[in-house]
């Protein structure tokens, strides 16, 4: 790969299932531009805390503060509050929820399976009110309905945030705080440890060697070298490689799910063959908008034993080859995000990383990014970034689904 075509991946927020695996190290210095919750709740913690999140609310929402999602080490000084996610939280919910996550992250799960029960209870009354009221067809009384479901939307979207934090905690990894620029853009700004190899055992083996094609594409392919090697990307470029590496991440997850499946059930397809060609279905098969585009080149492995065996009654193939097999309509499924409520924390999530970008129109139609900041970061924290970024789409899956079967949000 040239660096000419790694320029267009980071710009152009390309995700591509390539055909070779790893990641190695730069070439050159520069860089084209969730215990038993249950025996505790019936003490009466849970409850406490509800108590006190009652009267936060009383004093009105507009007293109420946003709240950065913390976690108190220890003690009781505020100078032992250590952050664990970038975005902040608005909803009385999300802020009792950061209370738990503080004092009893134990109890987070029974926690978010009560909210999810007020939320149903709520929107099932609703429901009733507006079937049985006459003032249901009044403009008024449709407004506050418009307000109700946006408050249950942004509560439900923290919720899911919740979930994904603590499965990052979890797998006792720290996420990556919000990046500020510093004056001189060749200062490295990615000054967190290395987790790697924790990013990396929250995926499938199968998966994880998408993931280092993946991490071989958008970083290039490198010669042996040092990874401390600092290059200069723009924000706006970063951020739009940490989106697409969620939406990957997402799609991953939900393919891979299927996978395994069927693995287990030892019914994967039997037309699958080591030397089966398969035309490139890009740019026919284009599962997002063009900027973040998925394409699944044919596998050109040599049929070695990671390509394709036998193991015993059913045979193993690599997860690319399961993917390749796959519809394009099953594709375009597998790569579509369910739910506005997951889109919105892609974006967010992103902004709170690398901040809204300053992005604007020109007189002649354009896209004027003169403003965009550009930041020194070294490869290893660009790659990362980019794993951080995938675990997060991957956690975004189950969390989704977790929600989804205590509190049904999803439309066909």
């Amino acid at each position: 790969m040239t660096m000419m075509q790694v320029s267009g991946v980071i710009s152009d927020g390309l995700v591509v299932f390539p055909t070779t695996g790893g990641h190695k190290s730069p070439e050159s210095k520069s860089f084209p531009a969730f215990s038993d919750a249950k025996s505790l709740l019936s003490c009466g913690i849970l409850k406490k805390c509800l108590s006190l999140s009652i009267l936060r609310v009383g004093t009105g929402m507009e007293k109420c503060r946003t709240r950065g999602l913390t976690v108190r080490a220890s003690g009781n000084s505020d100078d032992n509050i250590t952050p664990v996610a970038p975005l902040q939280f608005e909803s009385p919910v999300g802020q009792l929820l950061v209370q738990i996550m503080q004092t009893h992250p134990h109890l987070l799960p029974a926690a978010i399976d009560q909210q999810l029960e007020h939320l149903r209870t709520d929107r099932n009354a609703q429901k009733e009110e507006a079937s049985s009221s006459p003032l249901s067809q009044d403009l008024l009384y449709k407004r506050i309905a418009e307000v109700r479901d946006k408050e249950r939307q942004k509560t439900l979207e923290e919720i899911i945030y919740c979930l994904i934090v603590h499965k990052f905690m979890d797998n006792d990894i720290l996420m990556i705080p919000t990046i500020s620029v510093p004056a001189d853009p060749a200062i490295r700004v990615d000054w967190w440890p290395n987790q790697e190899q924790k990013l990396e055992s929250v995926h499938s083996p199968e998966a994880f060697e998408m993931i280092q094609s993946h991490l071989s594409l958008v970083l290039g392919e490198r010669l042996v070298g040092p990874l401390d090697t600092i290059v200069q990307i723009s924000k706006l470029k970063l951020g739009k490689l940490y989106a697409a590496s969620m939406m990957y991440g997402y799609f991953l997850k939900r393919v891979d799910q299927r996978f395994q499946l069927e693995r287990t059930m030892k019914i994967l397809p039997e037309g699958m063959e080591k030397d089966q060609i398969i035309k490139d279905p890009a740019p026919e098969y284009q599962l997002w908008d063009p900027d973040s585009l998925i394409r699944v080149p044919p596998d050109d492995s040599d049929g070695g034993d990671d390509s394709l065996s036998d193991t015993g009654e059913a045979r193993s193939y690599r997860l690319r080859s399961y993917v390749m097999y796959l519809d394009a309509e099953t594709l375009q499924r597998y790569a579509t995000i369910r739910s506005k409520e997951a889109i919105s924390l892609i974006e967010k999530q992103t902004q709170a990383l690398f901040g809204r970008p300053d992005i604007r129109i020109a007189e002649d139609g354009s896209l004027d990014t003169t403003n965009d900041q550009v930041v020194g970061i070294a490869f290893s924290g660009l790659t990362m970034l980019v794993l951080e970024a995938v675990a997060f789409g991957s956690f975004l899956w189950d969390a989704e689904g977790y929600v989804e079967s205590k509190y049904h949000f999803l439309t066909n």
